[in-house]
């Protein structure tokens, strides 16, 4: 699934480990999702929103 993740953790001048720390997951997964190879949970795709203060349909994109 496309996402602006990484885009907007980069606006906010995070790391990806800032981003885990603040999803309560590892690095890795950060990658995994800003890279596509993994799509989140319902549950962390919420979390990950509220993150941002934005709605899940604004950080991840619907596919071709």
């Amino acid at each position: 699934m496309k996402n602006r993740l990484k885009v907007l953790r980069a606006e906010r001048d995070w790391s990806q480990q800032d981003l885990a720390t603040r999803l309560e997951v590892s690095r890795q997964s950060v990658n995994a999702i800003e890279t596509g190879r993994y799509d989140p949970s319902l549950p962390l795709a919420f979390r990950i929103a509220d993150v941002f203060g934005l709605a899940i349909e604004d950080i991840f994109l619907r596919g071709e």
